[in-house]
């Protein structure tokens, strides 16, 4: 990546406000020391881009809530070529990587993204060596609409921008469900990103290849999980005090992309935070 990201030393940091107290995506975390320290997790530097962003709101959020560590196990999904699983089995954590069948992946075109990992071989080992990398990680496939009970027990779970793809807006929702209810142990916790609209709390993309999901669909979902005894933190979209969270990338798609325009609509990433119930 070769976009400028100023120095801290020049500019200094945002230390004095909250990290991560926004779930969407803004400026002010990048400029954070917790940020590169999380960077430096899965041995990136700091830049303008919200799947960055979206891999240190999950590394964060785990931390924070006591599931990193030693003995601790982690499920992820539609993982990609992302280097979360390197950076979580760098912290201790056993994890199993998933990603789409390899027919569903060709059905879909997924599988000439150039994204998607067919198996363990095509995960990055970050910071690890090769023989490190695979004593922590494992891959298996899973259709996220139909997740395959023998996934259970974890003590977090997490997705990166991969659910607004399951085919329609409610598939999304219901993938977010069965993977707090099915696959974490009790007091286990689910981090999910997204695609947020921020353009519309009523038009929106509802089915399709990619779809974004509006402020009215995530505070129902709170609610349900609320309502069926699980704890999630509220939903906090803003502030944006820099002037990239003024700009919309287009395609192409190259940086800074904090937001993008996209089909119509501009939109950028949010993150979900859930603790199973009892």
């Amino acid at each position: 990546m070769n976009a400028f990201f100023p120095s801290p030393d020049a500019i200094g940091s945002s230390d004095a406000l909250p990290f991560m107290a926004s779930s969407a995506c803004v400026a002010t975390d990048f400029f954070h020391t917790d940020y590169r320290r999380w960077c430096d997790a899965f041995g990136e530097g700091p830049h303008f881009h919200r799947k960055q962003w979206e891999w240190v709101f999950i590394l964060h959020h785990a931390a924070r809530l006591g599931v990193v560590g030693p003995g601790r196990s982690g499920l992820a999904f539609g993982v990609g070529r992302e280097l979360l699983p390197a950076a979580f089995a760098s912290l201790g954590c056993d994890v199993t990587a998933t990603d789409a069948p390899a027919e569903l992946a060709h059905k879909s075109g997924w599988d000439r993204s150039g994204q998607f990992a067919p198996g363990l071989a095509a995960l990055p080992q970050g910071r690890l060596d090769r023989i490190a990398f695979e004593e922590r990680v494992a891959w298996r496939p899973c259709d996220m609409n139909a997740i395959d009970p023998a996934l259970s027990g974890y003590d977090f779970c997490w997705s990166s921008c991969a659910l607004e793809h399951l085919g329609s807006l409610q598939a999304g929702l219901d993938f977010i469900v069965n993977s707090v209810e099915h696959t974490l142990k009790p007091g286990g916790v689910a981090l999910h990103t997204t695609e947020f609209n921020l353009t519309s709390n009523g038009a929106t993309v509802t089915d399709g290849d990619t779809v974004f999901y509006r402020r009215c669909d995530l505070e129902q979902l709170i609610a349900t999980l609320r309502g069926r005894g699980h704890e999630v933190d509220d939903l906090v979209i803003g502030p944006n005090v820099y002037v990239m969270n003024g700009f919309a990338d287009t395609a192409p798609f190259t940086a800074p992309h904090l937001l993008v325009n996209n089909m119509g609509y501009t939109v950028t990433s949010i993150g979900l935070v859930i603790r199973r119930g009892p």
